[in-house]
């Protein structure tokens, strides 16, 4: 591969990273946080999302293709790139390392999660009703459970050192200082997001959270 082809992937495979798939993961947890409030209250949402005019096109084109050449060309930087210790220390090359292994384990499951949930809606024809109990089987199960939360967890680590690394090679945070204090938010952010993630896999996996459609 050419340099100049090299590089404009990386910048490419870089900016799909951030949006539209960065977006689209910050809005993903932010909806199903949404299940804290009630299995109702999560449905509501699922219906008016459902209710965006040409959803099905948006999601090709604006989710599902820029996360399927993020996650194959992620896959070659993973299994190619080699650590930096001339230029970064050893934090940063461990964090680097872990850029890499959280990006193949978020490949696989959101793989997975894609396909127990928003195919299987396609597939059956499935209302929002049905798409919420689907969920809530799935993470009653525990081996599910542990797995979603090892999924959402090497997500958004992914997401939020990958910003740390977008800013720097993007000219953002060029300096030490700068690059430190990125450290800090970015930190911050994946335990936030982090935390909107897994409590609402607490929220499906409990066992009353159904108990509100029963009413409707």
């Amino acid at each position: 591969m050419s340099k100049h082809r090299s590089f404009f992937n990386r910048r490419l495979h870089s900016l799909l990273g951030v949006i539209p798939v960065g977006f689209f993961l910050l809005e993903h947890l932010w909806m199903n946080h949404y299940a804290t409030k009630g299995a109702d209250v999560f449905q509501e949402q699922v219906e008016w999302l459902w209710g965006i005019p040409y959803l099905e096109v948006l999601e090709i084109f604006l989710i599902f293709l820029p996360l399927l050449y993020h996650g194959v060309y992620g896959l070659y930087i993973a299994f190619t790139a080699q650590n930096n210790l001339r230029n970064f220390g050893t934090f940063r090359n461990i964090m680097f390392m872990l850029q890499r292994v959280t990006g193949v384990i978020t490949l696989v499951f959101v793989a997975i999660h894609v396909w127990q949930t928003r195919i299987q809606v396609a597939i059956n024809g499935d209302s929002a009703a049905e798409l919420t109990h689907r969920t809530a089987d799935i993470l009653s199960n525990d081996v599910n459970f542990i797995l979603y939360v090892i999924g959402i967890l090497a997500a958004v680590f992914h997401f939020s050192n990958g910003m740390w690394s977008f800013l720097v090679s993007w000219g953002v945070t060029i300096g030490p200082r700068a690059q430190q204090v990125s450290t800090v938010i970015w930190a911050v952010v994946f335990v936030i997001v982090s935390y909107l993630g897994i409590s609402a896999l607490y929220a499906f996996a409990d066992p009353t959270f159904l108990e509100p459609l029963a009413k409707l």
